[in-house]
């Protein structure tokens, strides 16, 4: 899988983020879906958080397979959800991932950002489907962040940087609106876009930790050893927009979507 480079997507820090994602907040419009016995695959699944809740509500009878291309999140995931049975982690690459079952159900979550070969990938896990068999994908539109008030200026100059270095390296700003066409270019029938945006106010006992987490994002210096953002100036947006989030921020809401597709029982066409 072509996975583009990273902000901060390997170390402890971001091991967190995957461990306190849930089901029911982070993925909720999936679970009216979800039924017992059966087979799910999970692409980019971190540490298998959301896998995890996934598997409980399928039953013994149903299985997880969560694959990942960070081998630190798939050890780390394997040792904090040992007990959970029908789950199983695998370290591996999507395009060379070829299990001997189909699925009924396949997932990926906040990954096909990260990809400059989204297509490639829908039709790698369309390959995997069982007849009538669902891909559900849920992700971003980078380009439509709402902040109240408007955060520093300084972190707006490192964000509208941050866009287009990903944009230079491939990855869709946008894609969270353009799957229902890549859906539909594969081939897939009775697809459905369902409005899934984070939304954080202050009240929320996570706020700081999930509104701060562009300071995370810009405490990699990836852009600045790559001539697109001056390291003075990422110094600035970290600061200033720490100040903001811990004295005057009041919302962030990001863009999401879950998008999914059927593919069709192609004896009934």
């Amino acid at each position: 899988m072509k996975v583009n480079k990273r902000i901060d997507r390997d170390g402890q820090a971001a091991t967190k983020i995957f461990d306190n994602r849930r089901l029911k907040v982070d993925y909720r419009t999936l679970i009216p879906i979800l039924k017992k016995g059966m087979l799910v695959l999970d692409v980019g699944c971190g540490t298998g958080s959301i896998s995890r809740d996934i598997a409980n509500i399928i039953g013994d009878a149903g299985k997880v397979i969560g694959i990942d291309t960070t081998e630190q999140f798939i050890k780390s995931g394997k040792e904090t959800y040992k007990a959970t049975l029908n789950l199983e982690l695998i370290h591996s690459d999507l395009f060379k991932f070829n299990p001997t079952q189909k699925f009924d159900l396949i997932i990926s979550a906040r990954t096909l950002q990260w990809l400059n070969n989204p297509k490639d990938a829908l039709l790698k896990m369309k390959s995997l489907l069982n007849p009538k068999g669902v891909i559900s994908i849920l992700d971003y539109n980078h380009n439509t962040i709402e902040w109240n008030p408007e955060p520093p200026v300084s972190m707006k100059e490192f964000y509208t940087t941050f866009l287009n270095w990903r944009r230079n390296a491939g990855m869709n700003n946008g894609i969270a609106d353009d799957l229902p066409k890549l859906m539909k270019d594969i081939g897939l029938i009775a697809i459905e876009k369902i409005n899934s945006d984070e939304h954080y106010e202050r009240q929320r006992s996570d706020f700081k930790s999930k509104v701060g987490i562009w300071s995370k994002v810009a405490g990699s210096k990836q852009m600045v050893s790559e001539g697109y953002l001056d390291d003075n100036l990422r110094l600035k947006a970290i600061k200033e927009y720490n100040e903001w989030v811990e004295n005057k921020a009041i919302s962030m809401t990001m863009k999401l979507n879950e998008v999914r597709g059927t593919l069709p029982d192609i004896k009934n066409i």
